[in-house]
This record gives C-alpha cells, sequence and structure tokens, in this order.
C-alpha cells in the first residue's frame, strides 16, 4: 500500500489533525486566532469532527477547508465534478458505502486508486478496507458536497432503483399483483350478490353480526388504550438526564409541489433551537419537480439545510424518496418532517434526551401530532378531534400495552442504524409508516410516544379529505395483506398478544368501515322502515344492539373529551357530538382505496398544502411537566 502524507500516521490515529488546521487557517486569515481557541473547545464539547464547527458555527467554506487539508497533508486537491470519475471504481465501494464514509474512488493512476475524502485526518481507519478492494491507494482531497455530487452524477439511476427494493420482497408489498386482486374481488362481489338473493335474511345476519363484533372489540381496545394512557409516566425530557453530548439529528423533509408552503417551512426549521451544527436538514425534491426547486434555489439556505434531488424512478412515493435520501443522512438519528409541519422549538432536544435515557430496544420515537387550522371549518375541527384522540390516547395507550404501534407519518425519529438494518421504508407501500411500525415491531424494536407537538395543516375541503383518508386506508389495506401473507410468522414474530392487536389495528380498522352500511340500515327501524332482521330478531335483541351503538359512542365522545382537555381545546367537545357525520366520509374513502388496490395500488394521492394556511404558523404550548399526553395530572 502506498499513501500520500497524511500528516503523521500511528496506528492510533492521527498525531496532528485538528491543531494544524486551525494553525494553518488562522496563520492564512481564514479564521481568528480567537475562533480557533473557541472552535476546538466547541468540537470537544460536541464530540464533533473539526470541520463540522467550522462549516457549521464559523461559516468557514469547505474548499478553503480541503485546500488547507491539501497542503498539510501534501495531497492533491480534486474538483471531481470537473474531472469525472471512474464508475468502475465507484461501483467497486458502491455508491451508497461512497456516501456513506465520504470516500470517493476516483480514477486508478500509474497503478495506484486515488481515494479523495473530505477528511485525510480519518483517512487511515479505512486504508486496510479501501487496500483490499482497490491495491495501493493514494490519497487525495476534496469536500463532502462535490462527494456527493460526483456520485450522484455517477450513480444517481443506480441509487433510485435502490430505493425502490430496500426492504426483503416477503416483507414488501412491490410484489402485489393487482390483477389477481380485481379477479378476486370480483368474484367475491358476485358471490356476494347471489348469496343475498338466495338467502337474504342469513347474508345479512352474518354480516350484521360481524360489524358489531368489529365494533365491539375496537370500542373496548380503544376504552382499555384510553384507561391505560390516563397512567402514562412523566415526559422523560422532564426526568431524565440530558445527555452530556448532543447527537447529530437528520431531518429529512420530502416536498412535492409545495410552493405554498416552502417558505413558512424554513422558517419554522430555523426555530429550532437545537445546536446548528448537531442539524442536518435535508429538503428532499423530486428531479421533475421543477416548481419546488425553483422555490428553493431562489430561497437562501442555511449552511445546515441542504437539498437532495431524487432522480426519477418506476414510480413516485414519499418512500422512495425518503429511502434516497438515507444515502446522505449524516446524523445517528433520523427525523422525519411533513412540508406543513411547525415543530416545537425544543422537539429535538427532546427527542436526544429521550433516546439517550431509554431502553436499548427503543428503535423510534412518535410526536404527537396537532392542527394549527382547526377552527378553519367544520371538517378541520371534527379532523382536530380525531388526531387528539389518535395521538394522545389511543397511540400512547396502544404503547403501554405492549402492542403495535402504527407510526403516523411525520414527527418520528429512528436510530439510524437500526432504520437501515430494516431497510429504511417500503418504497411500494402508500403508508410506509404504518408498514414500518409493524416491521420494528416483528424485529424486536419498540416505538414510544413523547410528549412534544408537531403542529400541521388539516385537511379541510371535502374530496381532498377522501383522497388523502383513502390513500391511508388503501396502505392499511396492503399492509395487513402484507404481513398476513405468513400468519404463523406474524404470530412468532409478534406473540399472541400483539398479533391480535395487529388484527384489530388494521383488519378491525378496514371492516368498520367497509361494514359500517351494514350498521347504518338499522336507522331504518326508528323510521318505521323494513329491516330484514327484524323478523328473526326478538325485541330485546334490537335493545341490546341500540345499547351497544349507544354504548360506543358514549365511549368515542369520552376518548375525544380526554384528548380535548389534554390538548387544551375544550372549545372543540360539543364539535365531537358531530362526529357522527364525519366518520361517514371515511366509509366512502375506504371503498375508494379498497377499489384502488385492484388498479393502481402504489398511486400515492397528493396532498395540497397551504390552502387554509395561517399567516402565522407556531407549535402549540408543551403540556406542563406534571401533565401527561392524555391531560392527567402527575403525583
Amino acid at each position: 500500500m502506498a499513501t500520500a502524507p497524511i500528516f503523521i500516521q500511528t496506528r492510533e490515529g492521527p498525531r496532528h489533525n485538528a491543531p494544524a488546521l486551525l494553525a494553518h487557517l488562522v496563520q492564512h486569515g481564514i479564521l481568528a486566532y480567537a475562533d480557533s481557541i473557541a472552535a476546538q473547545a466547541l468540537a470537544t464539547k460536541r464530540g464533533l469532527h473539526i470541520v463540522d464547527i467550522l462549516v457549521a458555527t464559523y461559516e468557514i467554506a469547505p474548499l478553503e477547508i480541503a485546500n488547507a487539508y491539501g497542503v498539510l497533508s501534501q495531497s492533491p486537491v480534486i474538483h471531481p465534478n470537473e474531472t469525472i470519475p471512474d464508475v468502475r471504481l465507484i461501483d467497486q465501494l458502491s455508491a451508497a458505502k461512497s456516501l456513506q464514509l465520504g470516500l470517493l474512488p476516483w480514477r486508478n493512476i500509474a497503478g495506484q486508486t486515488m481515494i479523495l475524502t473530505d477528511r485525510p485526518d480519518q483517512f487511515d481507519r479505512h486504508a486496510d478496507m479501501l487496500s483490499a478492494l482497490f491495491g495501493q491507494i493514494h490519497m487525495g482531497v476534496t469536500t463532502s458536497a462535490q462527494i456527493e455530487q460526483a456520485v450522484l452524477a455517477a450513480r444517481k439511476d443506480a441509487l433510485g432503483l435502490a430505493a425502490e427494493t430496500k426492504v426483503p420482497a416477503d416483507l414488501s408489498c412491490r410484489t402485489w399483483q393487482a390483477r389477481k386482486v380485481l379477479g378476486y374481488g370480483i368474484c367475491g362481489f358476485v358471490a356476494l350478490i347471489c348469496a343475498t338473493v338466495l338467502a337474504p335474511t342469513a347474508v345479512v345476519s352474518v354480516l350484521c353480526g360481524l360489524a358489531v363484533l368489529i365494533l365491539v372489540l375496537c370500542t373496548m381496545l380503544k376504552a382499555i388504550a384510553a384507561f391505560t394512557a390516563r397512567h402514562s409516566v412523566k415526559d422523560q425530557a422532564d426526568v431524565a438526564a440530558v445527555p452530556a453530548r448532543l447527537p447529530k439529528i437528520t431531518l429529512l423533509v420530502p416536498l412535492f409541489r409545495e410552493t405554498e408552503i416552502a417558505g413558512h417551512l424554513l422558517a419554522r426549521l430555523n426555530e429550532l433551537d437545537y445546536p446548528r451544527e448537531l442539524m442536518d436538514v435535508c429538503l428532499v425534491t423530486e428531479s421533475d419537480d421543477d416548481t419546488t426547486r425553483t422555490v428553493l434555489q431562489r430561497t437562501k439556505m442555511p449552511h445546515w439545510m441542504r437539498a437532495i434531488v431524487v432522480p426519477q424512478g418506476t414510480l413516485r412515493t414519499k418512500p422512495r424518496a425518503l429511502n434516497f435520501a438515507l444515502n446522505f443522512a449524516r446524523g445517528s438519528i433520523v427525523g422525519v418532517y411533513d412540508a406543513e409541519d411547525a415543530p416545537a422549538p425544543d422537539q429535538l432536544h427532546k427527542v436526544a434526551t429521550h433516546f439517550a435515557n431509554c431502553a436499548s430496544d427503543v428503535a423510534c420515537l412518535q410526536g404527537v401530532l396537532d392542527y394549527y387550522n382547526d377552527s378553519s371549518n367544520w371538517l378541520t375541527r371534527c379532523f382536530t378531534i380525531e388526531y387528539a384522540s389518535w395521538f394522545r390516547i389511543v397511540l400512547p395507550g396502544l404503547e403501554r400495552l405492549g402492542l403495535v404501534v402504527p407510526l403516523g407519518g411525520t414527527t418520528l425519529f429512528f436510530k439510524r442504524d437500526i432504520l437501515e438494518k430494516l431497510g429504511g421504508w417500503d418504497a411500494h407501500n402508500v403508508t410506509e409508516d404504518a408498514d414500518l411500525g409493524v416491521r420494528l415491531a416483528r424485529a424486536g424494536y419498540r416505538t414510544e410516544l413523547i410528549a412534544t407537538i408537531t403542529a400541521e395543516e388539516a385537511n379541510g375541503r371535502i374530496w381532498p379529505w377522501v383522497k388523502q383518508r383513502s390513500r391511508w386506508l388503501k396502505g392499511y389495506a396492503i399492509t395487513y395483506a402484507v404481513h398476513m401473507r405468513a400468519p404463523r410468522q406474524l404470530w412468532s414474530d409478534l406473540g399472541a398478544r400483539r398479533f391480535w392487536g395487529v388484527q384489530l389495528l388494521f383488519g378491525g380498522t378496514l371492516a368498520q368501515f367497509i361494514l359500517a352500511p351494514v350498521l347504518w340500515s338499522f336507522w331504518m327501524l326508528p323510521f318505521g322502515l323494513y329491516h330484514p332482521l327484524q323478523s328473526i330478531l326478538a325485541p330485546g335483541m334490537f335493545w341490546a344492539l341500540a345499547a351497544i351503538f349507544f354504548l360506543s359512542e358514549i365511549i368515542t365522545l369520552w376518548v375525544a373529551a380526554l384528548a380535548l382537555i389534554a390538548a387544551r381545546k375544550t372549545w372543540l367537545i360539543k364539535w365531537a357530538l358531530t362526529l357522527q357525520f364525519y366518520f361517514p366520509l371515511a366509509a366512502v374513502a375506504a371503498y375508494k382505496g379498497i377499489l384502488e388496490l385492484a388498479w393502481r395500488p402504489y398511486y400515492w394521492d397528493k396532498t395540497s398544502h397551504g390552502v387554509l394556511l395561517p399567516s402565522r404558523v407556531t407549535a402549540r404550548p408543551q403540556p406542563p411537566a406534571h401533565q401527561s399526553l392524555d391531560g392527567s395530572q402527575m403525583p
């Protein structure tokens, strides 16, 4: 192996790195002496490489640093975007690993392979691995941005294709056979019609019995979750020790045709009070989304934000974009925000503290989602009530019951190594978040809820709401089908309790909406209309059914009230009485989503944002330290 001089190397590491670099920058008037002392102290405190501090805090140009490294290590400074790298060499290392390690196999010169790096003082760590791959190696210096750009120019299509197949085939819906599903669906529908014609009373009896059973079971689960959530523990961030060294956090923010919100998004992310040198914000855009890219190009972004452009592929979905962007993540924790999100300023501190103090099997943290346009109209009010019930009562209850937690699509934070181990997101699943929640549980990991709020924009128009909800329910259906391909294996992975929890959370939710018209048929009785079952059921049975329906509504209202008290939105409680007119919309969405499984299972029905956007959007105040997510007072 032959390498260019890299300061003075030892097996323990470089003998000269930060001090030599800082001295060079000071000597050439690039950095003030006092700032060099402060930069070294901050790098030691944060546990970061000195380059991270120089770029993030002191805004030293990366090219200035590369030139300094070139002089100190007596290595050439290469601009790979001006001189195209050898693609075959990149493939030997792999494009993904090149991005992960910050190493670019550039060219073979006189029998030696030139490897470019932006951290010459860490080059020796990889020397043995590189020598095994390339033989004799020689080091060159460049910037991290140029490494990323060169790899993208050479292998963006391969990375884009890999983003579509990261999840193992047996756990992905990419093998979904829509034509076969269509055939089964037509056969089932025809069989149901024939059975109804031949034996209407029997068919209606079975459907009604099934609908009532599912209603009872789902209501019981909701009630148990509510009781359990009321005994939640204190927020970890308020009772646990702050880590001595905060982790670097990468935030992935997928954008698509977001002209109305891009400016608001940057302002909200800027309100996060996490140290800037520990923030790595990736604004993820599609290569053919000229609208969003134009907006971002006109916007001056801070050094801790960067745009990641996803190449076109066989499909366009949020999870595919996230998988592609994951290659560029620099943090040990990876978070996901949506374009319209307004996170609480202290959110990242809470995430870092919680991860530092939680059990080792906790791989994901889910924040609480709320809406900032809750007063816009009736639909946004009901949407807010539903979200409050789900994120403040039901999900915390499921977590404490030890059941699978279906993740929301935003304000999610993962341990990066575990996320990569699981293959990231299923690029073909339109509710990739819920699917990932199941895969985390199957792999033996847990998700915990944290008491930090992200405000979002509620969909306030009927048809866009139906389209958004149909995508969610379609994803629930396909997720359920994928994980039920091998029920015995699912039982083995999850155990009995969590297995039956999945049946209720996914299968039960879908069945409730699909069978909703069967339950609505009982409204015929108060109006004196004929019901197919009234001739075979005793009057007492109808009263029993009425009691079940009434109790179900009472529990729904009780959960909503608890959630709204926790959210400090008690003014919405009266609107909970109108949920009877809100949930039928979800039944319409369910039928739309189920039908789409037969001809466009991967279609991503885009939700438009910025339609009901207030002039000023901030996250809601956090609950006090003595209050749990459901609003109950802690001792």
